[in-house]
């Protein structure tokens, strides 16, 4: 999933920060993008979860949706969210924000429709 890749890179990112190699915003043109195209990966991420969500919802169908999967990435998002939260990093509060509402979503509606 997306969160592995996104580890190692933010992992990176305050080695940069903490020996200044780097400005913010950067100088650099395609690096400005990149920073601001973050937080449009972020809302895509959220609106790619949506549909699973109406389909156990509304639909009342869980049936082939892991519970352990979601339970992990609902695990995982809270360590994203702490991240962000104690390192103030907006693009990581924005992204995983949202999954505090859709994962426990999906999860329990595994357990009532599943």
């Amino acid at each position: 999933m997306v969160q592995d890749s996104l580890a190692i890179h933010h992992l990176h990112k305050r080695k940069r920060i903490h020996q200044k190699y780097e400005k913010y915003p950067h100088p650099n043109k395609f690096k400005r993008i990149m920073d601001k195209l973050i937080f449009f990966a972020g809302f895509l991420a959220i609106i790619m979860t949506i549909p699973q969500v109406l389909k156990i919802w509304v639909g009342q169908n869980a049936s082939g949706v892991s519970i352990w999967s979601w339970s992990a990435y609902l695990f995982t998002t809270l360590i994203w969210l702490g991240y962000g939260i104690v390192h103030k990093d907006k693009a990581i509060i924005f992204a995983y924000s949202p999954f505090l509402i859709l994962h426990p979503l999906i999860i329990i509606g595994t357990v009532l429709y599943g």
